[in-house]
């Protein structure tokens, strides 16, 4: 049996763990951020008036914060701001709706986050870490591997950043304010625990605090670490669970969820009733469609007859393969089928709209792309 630990952070091949970014306003609480600026010798509501400008107002550039004296904008943004994400790439499609977006971190990591936009809501996926060290072998980014955790702030400020681009009327056809954040982008979100917890609290905490999301409109996904569902289930949110099943049985979750070897889908699932009964939050149950693979009828109705009667939604999600991938999306009667049988079973089922295809959709196919094409540079420069 593999052997497979909690992943915290790689370290580099000289064993040293990898820089994290400047210390950024989102990584503290308002009282932190205080003694942050009375540090500077300010006197402390500045920091209450930087943290409005970012999670009220949306605004990062200095020279647009005017209740700041002239003489201190630069260093209090400078201090409370440092940069931590750099665009690389930014694609549209779904005229104009879906937006994608390529970060490079200040250590040359690449990040991914994806806003949606639809005429009730503006909802934007975000990533936790640079790379995923779940190694599930149809996902992109989990086959890069780890490269490191990202702080509570690299991961706030895509929300951030994308709700600017909300507000700024980008999006047609939708809201101009951000509603719905989920943590399904690159990385597995519970191998970083301390960090996105404290992220949620940043995302849900109204201004100057935080951005004043809805605790219910955040949705954290896991591949199924036991132990921090349970640790998650006490920590007094009210944010929905998207376990990332996949296979019904062990045998075949155990080569597409490898961390299946060390918890067994029954026991994963015991820790999501558990905190659906804790939280009275309905678990989204995420499975990916796989031709040939997970797709058969057998495997619907053993989905159906586990989930029967449990605070549950299935959410099937056609694949979308990654260049060179044996893994393909199964067909349409074929899913119509998978969800026909789930719903005879009396469990709630949609599929996910599929969105971004044209633009690298999937989780980390746009930070390999970006790989691929640099190293192609390097060779012929």
């Amino acid at each position: 049996m593999t052997s497979l630990p909690l992943i915290s952070v790689d370290p580099d091949a000289r064993g040293r763990k990898p820089a994290m970014p400047p210390r950024h306003l989102a990584d503290l609480d308002l009282p932190g951020r205080q003694a942050l600026v009375t540090e500077l010798g300010e006197p402390a509501f500045r920091a209450k008036q930087v943290s409005n400008h970012y999670f009220g107002r949306l605004v990062r550039e200095p020279e647009r914060m005017t209740d700041l004296p002239a003489a201190t904008r630069e260093r209090l943004a400078g201090t409370l701001l440092p940069t931590l994400l750099t665009p690389v790439r930014e694609l549209a499609c779904d005229d104009g709706a879906t937006r994608k977006a390529l970060w490079r971190l200040h250590d040359g990591s690449l990040v991914e986050s994806v806003l949606m936009g639809y005429p009730d809501r503006v909802t934007v996926c975000i990533s936790s870490q640079a790379g995923c060290g779940m190694a599930c072998p149809f996902c992109a980014t989990g086959q890069a591997g780890l490269t490191r955790n990202l702080s509570t702030a690299e991961i706030v400020d895509q929300a951030v950043y994308l709700a600017g681009v909300a507000a700024s009327g980008a999006v047609a056809g939708s809201p101009p304010r951000l509603s719905h954040v989920v943590f399904m982008g690159m990385g597995e979100p519970l191998a970083n625990y301390a960090r996105v917890v404290a992220a949620i609290r940043r995302l849900v905490a109204p201004a100057p605090e935080g951005l004043g999301l809805s605790q219910r409109h955040i949705t954290v996904s896991t591949v199924g670490l036991v132990p921090a569902i349970r640790r998650l289930a006490s920590e007094d949110l009210s944010v929905t669970l998207a376990l990332s099943l996949h296979a019904p049985d062990d045998e075949l979750r155990d080569e597409l969820v490898p961390v299946n070897q060390r918890w067994k889908v029954s026991e994963v699932l015991d820790a999501a009733w558990d905190y659906a009964a804790t939280t009275g939050r309905r678990v989204s149950i995420e499975y990916a469609m796989i031709k040939d693979v997970n797709d058969q009828p057998w495997r619907a109705d053993l989905l159906g007859r586990l989930l029967a009667g449990k605070l549950a939604h299935v959410n099937l999600i056609p694949l979308n393969p990654t260049p060179g991938s044996r893994w393909d999306a199964s067909p349409k009667p074929v899913e119509r089928e998978f969800v026909r049988r789930l719903r005879d079973a009396g469990v709630s089922t949609t599929v996910r709209d599929t969105r971004g295809r044209e633009i690298d959709g999937a989780c980390g196919q746009l930070a390999a792309a970006e790989d691929t094409d640099s190293d192609s540079r390097a060779a012929t420069a």
